[in-house]
């Protein structure tokens, strides 16, 4: 296997330069539109108690192992785990990706399921940043945060409303058709939680994909975690992403594990568990899909895929993140943000990372300015 492609110049030219583009971008973003969908959960941030002092204070489960651990231990027999919660947000791949869109000053037009007939409250902020339809009650999630990973438990019934004959009913067909059709970007985001996505994507490729003579727009995908999901179910998904490509640049984004399942599913080597292993990975799957690009996004790196080129750029160091849960969400807005502006796969990549590390450093989502002043002053240590 060859090597990536390295940057020429030194990774603080790199960054100085991707930030003295974006300072001459803002007007031009926010002439961008992008139409995002199609989940919704309400999020809690919580910790798991370890030991608790008095009423007030306690000592947290700081890693995933750890409650394996205490798990393990209540086998055959039982245990209480307290949980605390620390904040509750607004959740969901697609409210996270397509509100930090909006932050970034895209036009964003938002679908998925937020609360019906009556939208949840904790997407107020949200919808007043862009506009926002539901059609379906929220998931919640629980998102347990532990220094080396989260559990997310989730209860999402309600995501099996997300059909065609629903988004036509409670939304409107010509409202869906215009915005697929004419928005700068489209994103199909969780499909592992919407039993449904696949049909609608099949739907949508049998009626309404644009012409392939009209100008290629970005599309891009996020299978969020498809472990729980048939090999069959992934492989269809796959194949429906695939046949997009003739219509639009469709953009892939995974996380590392994420690739290794769909590259068990597409039958490829995933043998090698390394950095080196993952290169390899990423090209193969790309190859196989022929998507335009294939992205992904261990923690403390990114790298993309594109006929048979691979870019890679590490991102900032970030000790003790104030929150992960959204960091890849906020990771895809920024990449797909570049490259809605032009840049290349390793200066998207350099913004996808800032703008999640910026997020986990802040719990807020970034404007470009603020990518500007994280590319400026970019932690090492």
């Amino acid at each position: 296997m060859s090597n990536p492609e390295f940057l020429a110049m030194e990774p603080e030219e790199f960054r100085e330069q991707c930030a003295v583009r974006l300072l001459t971008q803002v007007e031009p973003a926010s002439h961008l539109r992008a139409f995002v969908g199609l989940d919704g959960f309400v999020d809690q941030i919580v910790h798991a108690v370890d030991k608790r002092d008095d009423a007030e204070s306690y000592q947290r489960l700081t890693t995933l192992s750890k409650l394996s651990e205490r798990i393990a231990g209540a086998a055959g027999k039982s245990t209480n785990i307290e949980l605390v919660n620390q904040r509750t947000k607004l959740g969901g791949n697609g409210p996270i990706m397509a509100n930090a869109l909006a932050r970034l000053g895209i036009k964003v037009t938002y679908l998925g399921s937020l609360g019906y007939p009556n939208m949840h409250p904790v997407f107020n902020e949200f919808a007043r940043r862009a506009e926002v339809h539901s059609i379906a009650e929220a998931g919640h999630t629980h998102a347990l945060e532990f220094d080396d990973g989260k559990l997310m438990l989730t209860k999402s019934a309600h995501l099996s409303e997300i059909t065609w004959p629903n988004i036509q009913a409670r939304f409107g067909r010509d409202k869906f058709i215009y915005q697929f059709t004419s928005a700068d970007l489209v994103a199909f985001v969780n499909w592992t939680m919407i039993p449904y996505m696949s049909d609608v994507w099949a739907a949508l490729l049998q009626e309404f994909c644009p012409s392939s003579t009209t100008v290629r727009r970005k599309l891009f995908f996020d299978l969020a975690d498809p472990e729980k999901r048939t090999p069959k179910d992934i492989v269809r998904a796959l194949e429906l992403i695939a046949r997009f490509e003739s219509y639009f640049d469709v953009n892939l984004g995974l996380n590392e594990k994420e690739a290794f399942e769909i590259g068990d599913a597409l039958g490829l080597n995933t043998q090698k568990r390394s950095r080196e292993g993952l290169f390899a990975l990423a090209r193969e799957i790309q190859k196989h899909l022929r998507v335009t690009t294939l992205i992904v996004h261990p923690v403390s790196y990114a790298l993309a895929a594109s006929q048979g080129a691979l870019g890679v750029v590490d991102g900032p160091f970030v000790e003790k993140p104030l929150i992960t849960t959204g960091a890849g969400d906020h990771f895809n807005a920024g990449f797909c943000l570049a490259k809605l502006l032009g840049f290349d796969n390793a200066a998207s990549l350099l913004i996808g990372v800032a703008a999640s590390g910026f997020y986990v450093r802040s719990g807020q989502s970034p404007s470009i300015d603020d990518l500007v002043s994280m590319l400026r002053n970019w932690p090492n240590e």
